[in-house]
């Protein structure tokens, strides 16, 4: 069994998180000695020395450019899979591992064989008893977030369990899969990349799943990823235009219409004006259409399950603790949760 652990490093990183992160590895049950690959977008001379010296271990790709989170991971994953490793580990640089962690997913993987992707239980650090991320939850327009948030976990008993998507600060990806459904799609550059992969994944009859016993600890900063708007909003659009069935992309238009103003009047009052135009330049000029038509098409070429089966991983609420307001929790959600429930059965009966 060939596994390898797949970091990604920007600027600072590194020298912010590198040291608990690699200890954490290092100290892993040796049920199999992991390779170690770090990826250093906008690389320097430092930046790859310092590497060298705190990893001497780990193989390093050098980019000269920032390539972002997608493709900085791509990069590091076409190498393994062109050396025929068996399991791929994506595991944020801010993140650290508990020993049995690793241990754990392989369990996982090896005993589910339908499993693509299979994220570790990820708690926030230092707030080691809150919940980072149960794996993450898909809107049915689009956005993503973590399930349980900042809420206390409870284990239940519950071993393994379906997910809409694996969050890429810890999730363990077969290779196999990732050969069948493909990589990142670069496109997104940062954010969602994950929640397009799993999307995926359960589009070709896959499945991406939640090992509570595989403990991962996480800096996660909510500000640090909501204030780049403009991805979190393009990449939305994006994810849902690529991987939905034409039917669900007309039922689910005129709430998506309706969300659109509403973003507009978020965007305003956050100062982000100038971004969500951004957006919507995006999805008008004629230079993007080409891709968006092929990205479509290689989505669909995977399906092998209808919408239906995939909808009840989805959400009609939108959860976000930190922009929670009166409007959200006693308006649009309910409005939202009832027009999904009743699209979701007349979409099972029109795709039956």
């Amino acid at each position: 069994m060939k596994v390898g652990i797949i970091l990604v490093n920007y600027k600072d990183y590194a020298e912010r998180f590198l040291t608990p992160c690699l200890a954490s590895i290092r100290l892993l049950n040796p049920i199999v000695k992991p390779d170690i690959f770090i990826v250093d977008n906008a690389s320097t001379t430092e930046s790859a020395d310092y590497l060298r010296k705190q990893a001497p271990e780990a193989s390093l790709i050098l980019n000269e450019n920032n390539d972002g989170f997608a493709k900085g991971n791509n990069d590091a994953m076409r190498m393994m899979l062109a050396e025929d490793y068996d399991y791929i580990l994506l595991l944020n640089m801010d993140a650290s591992l508990d020993t049995e962690a690793l241990r754990e997913l392989l369990r996982v993987a090896e005993t589910n064989p339908l499993a693509g992707a299979i994220q570790a239980r990820l708690m926030l650090d230092p707030d080691r008893e809150l919940v980072n991320s149960l794996g993450n939850v898909t809107h049915f327009l689009g956005f993503g977030y973590c399930r349980a948030y900042r809420e206390k976990y409870q284990d239940k008993g519950v071993e393994v369990s379906p997910i809409a998507y694996p969050s890429g600060a810890c999730v363990l990806l077969k290779a196999s899969a990732l050969k069948a459904v493909g990589l990142f799609d670069e496109e997104f550059w940062m954010y969602n990349e994950d929640q397009d992969l799993g999307w995926r994944m359960w589009l070709s009859g896959r499945e991406c799943l939640l090992a509570p016993r595989a403990l991962a600890y996480h800096h996660y900063e909510f500000s640090r990823s909501i204030s780049k708007y403009y991805w979190l909003e393009r990449n939305r659009l994006i994810v849902a235009w690529k991987n939905y069935s034409l039917l669900s992309l007309v039922l689910f238009f005129p709430p998506l219409l309706f969300m659109q103003l509403g973003m507009l009047f978020f965007s305003w009052r956050s100062g982000w004006l100038k971004e969500q135009k951004n957006v919507w330049l995006y999805f008008f000029n004629p230079k993007n259409w080409g891709y968006l038509l092929k990205a479509r098409r290689q989505s669909q070429s995977l399906r092998q399950v209808p919408d239906y089966r995939i909808l009840p991983l989805f959400s009609g609420s939108i959860w976000y603790q930190e922009i929670g307001s009166p409007i959200l929790k006693y308006l649009v959600n309910p409005v939202f949760s009832l027009y999904f429930l009743l699209m979701r059965r007349l979409i099972k009966l029109l795709q039956q």
